[in-house]
């Protein structure tokens, strides 16, 4: 049973930047393709990232291409996503998760962990 914690989300001003990070016990991540998901309010939660086991392709949502980079750290069954230039529109729940297969990470299928809060406001 693979566990998720995710951190590093708190309150930052527009244009700043956060770094979030994932990590797993219980088993290993290392073979999962893995995501990262948001949940803004009153929308439903969406894939904002993406990367494939061995960190060689990663996929992005337009509204984040260019300001989010998602890496791992498969030695430490870590996941990243470091965010940059944010906006406003980007406040929301972020959270991890994964599937083997990297063109199924839109149904993720390890359990929801609780997500860490990303709010973007002056």
């Amino acid at each position: 049973q693979v566990r998720l914690v995710e951190s590093g989300g708190g309150l930052v001003q527009p244009g700043g930047s956060l770094r979030l990070s994932c990590t797993a016990s219980g088993s290993i991540i290392s073979g999962y393709s893995m995501g990262w998901y948001r949940q803004a309010p009153g929308k439903q939660r969406e894939l904002v990232a993406g990367i494939s086991s061995g960190g060689v392709y990663t996929k992005y949502a337009d509204s984040v291409k260019d300001r989010f980079t998602i890496s791992r750290d498969n030695t430490k069954t870590a996941l990243y996503l470091q965010m940059n230039v944010l906006k406003p529109e980007d406040t929301a729940v972020y959270y991890c998760n994964g599937h083997y297969d990297y063109y199924k990470l839109d149904s993720p299928i390890i359990s929801w962990g609780q997500g860490t809060r990303v709010t973007v406001s002056s």
